[in-house]
């Protein structure tokens, strides 16, 4: 039996520089993996075989066995597998659960099934299943290109922790999409907010928690109207500087010390939020 966990992931910048003729928008993200983490377990099998505790994500959309049949499909691969997920990470939160959980499960049935695939090739297939799927094959820190696809690894950000706020939201169909279709031309960026931290990054290995940036931040609201009230509890709570994770609705917040991000953490849960202090973790 293969056991791999699959981390989530908080966007440190996220931009959108302009919308691509082929319908996707054209991205700039910095993005670092996370220790909260969902668990994979394979287990050699003659058929292919998913179970999850969360009964309405066992099903053969779900990003875990639509990895495993791509894999199956594009090599020919005639074995099959057991696959356990139990999930950890909050659905539809923005925090990369699903395309981090088909990215584990890519990496671990090329073990598993003895397949030889090279790295460039599973990079192939993920990016046919998701645009962040290719990240969590690299995860650690990552500067992110076009539509997501395009990865340069990282080391890991200076920034260790991180206050992670899921909010009591209904997951919204299409929220991606949605949000997207909230922006226009003044909400694209050249990709400043990015060249920044990286320049930062690069003298002197620290990132300024004020310069982290995601453009949905400005259209969220619109999308989770009930969002405003857990943003307004994360700033009462002490939070300096709160973005967005991902296309939402959880937020997160940097800190440079693990008392205060605790700290954080407890005022939250008094209120009733439920939340989670997260280290950055390396590739």
């Amino acid at each position: 039996m293969i056991e791999v966990p699959a981390p989530a992931k908080v966007n440190l910048v996220l931009e959108v520089l302009n919308k691509r003729s082929d319908g996707y928008h054209e991205v700039r993200s910095l993005i670092q993996a996370i220790n909260l983490c969902d668990d994979l377990y394979f287990t050699a099998d003659s058929e292919l075989e998913f179970v999850c505790n969360i009964s309405n994500l066992q099903n053969p959309d779900n990003l875990v066995m639509k990895a495993a049949e791509l894999l199956r499909t594009t090599y020919n691969c005639k074995r099959g597998a057991k696959i356990r997920l139990e999930k950890k990470i909050p659905t539809g939160a923005g925090l990369g659960g699903g395309s981090s959980d088909a990215a584990i499960t890519l990496m671990a049935l090329n073990k598993l099934w003895n397949l030889h695939v090279k790295r460039e090739e599973l990079l192939r297939l993920a990016a046919q299943l998701g645009s962040d799927v290719s990240f969590f094959l690299h995860r650690g820190m990552a500067l992110v290109k076009s539509r997501g696809e395009q990865v340069i690894p990282l080391p890991s950000t200076p920034i260790p922790w991180f206050v992670v706020l899921s909010p009591a939201i209904s997951e919204i169909p299409a929220k991606t999409k949605k949000l997207y279709a909230q922006l226009n031309e003044h909400h694209f960026t050249q990709g400043q907010y990015t060249s920044e931290v990286m320049q930062s990054w690069s003298i002197d290995y620290h990132i300024d928690p004020g310069k982290l940036f995601n453009v949905f931040d400005s259209v969220a609201f619109e999308i989770f109207p009930e969002l405003e009230r857990y943003w307004s509890m994360f700033k009462d709570a002490g939070a300096d500087y709160i973005h967005l994770a991902g296309s939402g609705p959880s937020l997160f917040a940097p800190f440079e010390d693990q008392m205060k991000a605790g700290a954080i953490h407890r005022r939250l849960a008094a209120g009733g939020l439920r939340s989670y202090v997260v280290s950055a973790i390396a590739p």
